[in-house]
């Protein structure tokens, strides 16, 4: 098996300095030893065969069981050398990977129950776990870094007004936040923006914590939050917005999806989804993220997402593309969250631990090495909503801004 093991990745790892300790004892150094030396043991057999025969789900359970152990380095340095990688075809990855596409479909069958599983799996997890390494306003999504200087709280800030700035919310205007989080963005929008904002979340810990804040706020008359799937909502609204829910509403429902928001949305109304993407083609759901973390997730390639919005016989208006802005976001809450390790294993234990950090590693490396981005669609019923050039985005953020300055109220603060 080590034999196995070293001509694969003698044959894999091309770039970089990368140690393999077996668990016999055998070691042996893979690339062109440049860059920052990452050294890795195995601990016992059985994690190493599962590893060589699929890594993509067996590496990340094997850091968790701490059977792949990282002795010089960090996991996010392992991850970030075999992401980095040029790909190959690998005879006994063939198998797992065409299984798993077949079947993506049944593993993204995400009906209401479902779905509301699923959610419950991560976003209902102790609300003290997100508290340690999001921002104040606790927005779980991609932040937006219009400064390569700026915190992590400045550029969430920046992500929200970017955000309302293309959906040109006037006063009065009614929103719909599908998929609301904890309620940072629907509270900007009645805050700032002076709109009257309906958010929906199927997470119960995100419910009561977004309606907890609207109270707090003073801001139960314009700000409303629902316990609801977004297929059961009724009504119109003038603008629809959606960020970081995509991602959960599985490739079988997408007409479904923008059928409906086509039903909700004003005929002059705008919407804009905001979703993580892959800027290649269609393809499968990492299992380990499938199995541990997001259950029934899968990120779409644009070349799936636009013929479901054409079919809805909705307008795409304006589509911009996030490179590595989640990199970023992700490498600041790694950091914060191993900054409170110790506060995690008192609420969970070490394997949980380990396996957040894997989690926030890996994504931070498919954005930053992998072909994950962002997406932000802005869709409409009709053309001329939105001014002939995109300057106006600029020019309405600058006013935001403005109103941001003379803002009285913790915009920043998660309810304190």
């Amino acid at each position: 098996m080590d034999r196995l093991l070293f001509i694969f990745l003698r044959r894999y790892i091309r770039h970089g300095s990368f140690t393999v300790t077996t668990a016999a004892g055998s070691t042996s150094t893979f690339g062109d030893g440049r860059g920052s030396p990452v050294a890795v043991r195995f601990t016992t057999a059985s994690a190493q065969r599962a590893v060589l025969m699929d890594p993509e789900l067996k590496l990340g359970e094997a850091y968790m069981d701490g059977t792949l152990v990282v002795e010089q380095g960090s996991i996010a340095d392992v991850l970030a050398i075999l992401l980095g990688q040029e790909p190959i075809a690998a005879p006994n990855w063939a198998l797992p990977r065409l299984v798993r596409y077949l079947f993506r479909r049944l593993q993204q069958l995400n009906l209401r129950s479902r779905a509301r599983h699923n959610v419950a799996h991560h976003y209902d997890l102790d609300g003290r776990l997100y508290s340690l390494f999001l921002d104040g306003d606790q927005q779980y999504s991609c932040a937006y870094f219009d400064s390569p200087d700026l915190s992590l709280d400045d550029a969430q800030l920046a992500k929200k007004r970017h955000l309302a700035a293309k959906l040109r919310v006037k006063p009065g205007a009614t929103v719909l936040d599908i998929g609301c989080g904890w309620g940072g963005l629907a509270l900007y929008l009645a805050e700032i923006a002076r709109a009257q904002v309906t958010g929906i979340t199927l997470s119960q810990e995100q419910f009561q914590r977004a309606q907890n804040r609207a109270l707090e706020r003073g801001r139960n008359q314009d700000t409303a939050f629902r316990l609801i799937d977004y297929r059961d909502v009724d009504g119109r609204f003038d603008r629809i917005v959606s960020v970081g829910m995509f991602e959960h509403v599985g490739v079988g429902f997408y007409e479904t999806y923008f059928d409906k928001c086509a039903g909700l949305l004003a005929d002059d109304g705008i919407m804009l989804l905001h979703s993580i993407g892959r800027s290649g083609p269609p393809g499968i759901t990492n299992p380990w993220i499938a199995k541990y973390i997001f259950p029934g997730g899968y990120i779409p390639a644009l070349s799936e997402v636009l013929p479901a919005i054409e079919r809805a016989k909705l307008i795409v208006t304006d589509v911009e593309v996030l490179q590595l802005h989640y990199a970023e976001t992700l490498k600041a809450w790694r950091e914060r969250f191993l900054a409170h390790r110790d506060e995690v294993v008192r609420l969970y234990d070490q394997r949980f631990v380990r396996m957040w950090e894997f989690y926030l590693a890996c994504s931070e490396m498919a954005f930053r090495e992998g072909e994950m981005v962002v997406f932000q669609i802005q869709i409409a019923k009709q053309k001329g909503l939105t001014p002939a050039t995109r300057d106006y985005i600029a020019r309405e953020e600058a006013r935001l801004r403005g109103i941001e300055s003379g803002y009285s109220a913790p915009l920043r603060l998660a309810g304190e």
